[in-house]
């Protein structure tokens, strides 16, 4: 999911200067105005290029950071159905675990970028990997679901701080000429985290018990920050900056009256919302009648997940070909299509079916992300955060009434669900598409004149 990040940064950085932006994975400086975000005054380039041991450290300090924060934020995931069984709670109950955590960190974001730009990015990362594994390791102690859920919200939170702020670190302590090789392995990070902490604690669930899965992936994550920490070079180009808390008002309102971003935002909450309800509940469905696949296979099924890489990469390429309103058509179309798909009572179709859910998610997720920097003219760091503050609240509330509804009614609940969010982002594409016809339609007539 994390590589739409990745994209938003390529499309803003150019390696013909030696500019240095002021980014974070939110955008640029959260906490202040534009001005953040202008190149930097030159000196001596003494930045991490390739070849050099100090390149190498930071490379492979984010990429375990990266594993760290996904493995945490997606542990319960993989044992939401071993969940129900031992604490005798419904789908919708258990959901709370994974959309609390996303909720968190949706919550964490802007405020944990503001302290990077006060106090620095390595002592933030430092701090919020190191809160967010502590908190992993009393997980397996919560006596009831109530203590799981406040204390995977706090967890979430506490994980913002790495998002927030990494991809800052790397665009200023990396040479511009290899700013994108270093995102590219920081989201690989992030992406087999996310995998491995859904696969890791399933598995481990399905043998010993939903608290021993939260366990291995405590155990996961503190070796990874623990890494991270050993690896991490200092900061040598963080100049502090003050947190000017109007400015930041004063530029998220404008970004909140701006009509296409509000649409694009809304774009990431309604794919996110259609992810969360599918993987909140498809391992309740694979383990249930008509299929009754044993719980351990029921977690493999976020190998799937990998698809998203390729269809994250060849986003970029459709749109080029098909425009972003093309590409995201054809991402809602195979969305809808696999959502279809999976209502059949066949294993076959409901994994095919899954596959192009999450190929569709994919697609939409990367186009609308890579498309908030280039409509933001201006504090394109804040336009990016609130994207995925919204892409992070969509998490929350389509797992959390994905589940509800897949209690209710099966996976035809679920289904519906991903289906009226699909028709609401087809409405929001149209209406954009309607839109830039008539603009176009009216420039055309002014030409005329």
């Amino acid at each position: 999911m994390d590589y739409c990040r990745f994209m938003h940064w390529t499309h803003q950085y150019d390696s013909s200067t030696f500019d240095v932006m002021q980014p974070s994975s939110t955008g640029a400086s959260l906490a202040t105005s534009d001005a953040l975000a202008q190149p930097a005054v030159l000196r001596k380039d003494d930045r991490h290029r390739p070849g050099q041991r100090s390149f190498r450290r930071a490379n492979l300090a984010l990429f375990a950071a990266g594993i760290a924060t996904f493995v945490l934020l997606y542990s319960t995931q993989g044992l939401l159905p071993v969940l129900s069984g031992d604490l005798g709670l419904t789908p919708g109950q258990a959901s709370w675990t994974a959309s609390a955590a996303t909720l968190g960190l949706a919550l964490g974001l802007l405020p944990a970028s503001a302290l990077s730009d006060r106090y620095g990015r390595t002592a933030v990362m430092t701090a919020s990997t190191l809160a967010a594994a502590a908190l992993a390791l009393a997980l397996p102690f919560a006596p009831d679901l109530t203590t799981l859920v406040v204390l995977r919200a706090l967890q979430g939170a506490a994980l913002a701080g790495l998002p927030a702020t990494a991809m800052a670190y790397l665009a200023e302590e990396v040479h511009p000429s290899a700013l994108a090789s270093a995102m590219g392995l920081y989201v690989a990070g992030n992406s087999i985290g996310g995998m491995g902490g859904r696969l890791l604690s399933g598995w481990v669930a399905a043998g010993f018990g939903w608290r021993w899965g939260l366990a291995a992936s405590a155990a996961l994550a503190l070796l990874a920050v623990l890494a991270f920490r050993l690896l991490i070079p200092a900061a040598r180009h963080f100049t502090p900056a003050p947190v000017d808390a109007r400015a930041l008002a004063r530029t998220v309102g404008r970004h909140l009256r701006n009509p296409l971003l509000l649409r694009l935002y809304a774009l990431g909450l309604l794919f996110m919302a259609v992810f969360g309800a599918v993987y909140n509940t498809i391992g309740y469905r694979l383990i249930a009648a008509p299929f009754h696949l044993p719980e351990s296979v029921a977690a493999s099924i976020f190998v799937v997940y990998l698809v998203g890489t390729a269809t994250s990469a060849a986003a970029g390429r459709l749109a080029g070909r098909l425009g972003r309103r093309g590409a995201l058509y054809v991402a809602i179309g195979t969305t809808t299509v696999g959502l279809l798909l999976s209502l059949a009572d066949s294993l076959l179709a409901a994994l095919l079916g899954l596959v192009l859910i999450t190929a569709g998610f994919f697609a939409g997720h990367a186009t609308a992300s890579s498309a908030v920097g280039r409509t933001a003219t201006e504090g394109r760091a804040q336009a990016s955060a609130l994207y995925l503050i919204a892409y992070y609240l969509g998490n929350s509330l389509g797992g959390t009434i994905g589940a509800d509804a897949y209690h209710a009614t099966g996976w035809p609940g679920a289904a519906t669900i991903g289906l009226t969010a699909m028709a609401l982002a087809a409405g929001v594409t149209l209406y954009a598409t309607h839109r830039a016809h008539a603009g176009a339609r009216r420039g055309a007539l002014r030409a005329a004149r």
